[in-house]
């Protein structure tokens, strides 16, 4: 049983580097589009507080995996650790929805409008 919960939080984790990175990327672009750009305030908000939720799961993913599954004694606090890093995924899915929604795009500078 405590070996599935390891590779359920490795993948987890893997999942959370993935996008850690795409909002990063986010940000570069955000960033690169300068302080003109409408959703700038917003984007940059969303973005940085999706990156310190994510670094928050990683965190906690690494105590669910370092604790023993099979001590009855944690289980309580287990249980509630991963419900802590299953809210905080959810609210990241919902913050990188509304990131999403406002478009962030890279500038192309071979297009003229």
């Amino acid at each position: 049983m405590n070996h599935y919960a390891n590779k359920k939080s490795a993948a987890e984790s893997m999942l959370d580097v993935a996008l850690l990175m795409a909002n990063a990327s986010q940000l570069k672009a955000v960033l690169e589009q300068g302080p003109e750009f409408t959703l700038y305030t917003s984007l940059i908000t969303l973005i940085s507080l999706s990156l310190c939720l994510q670094v928050l799961v990683g965190i906690l993913l690494i105590f669910i995996v370092k604790w023993n599954l099979n001590d009855e004694q944690k289980h309580l606090r287990l249980n509630v650790l991963e419900n802590v890093t299953t809210g905080c995924i959810f609210i990241i899915v919902v913050i990188n929805v509304f990131i999403t929604a406002f478009g962030v795009q890279r500038p192309n500078p071979g297009l003229r409008q």
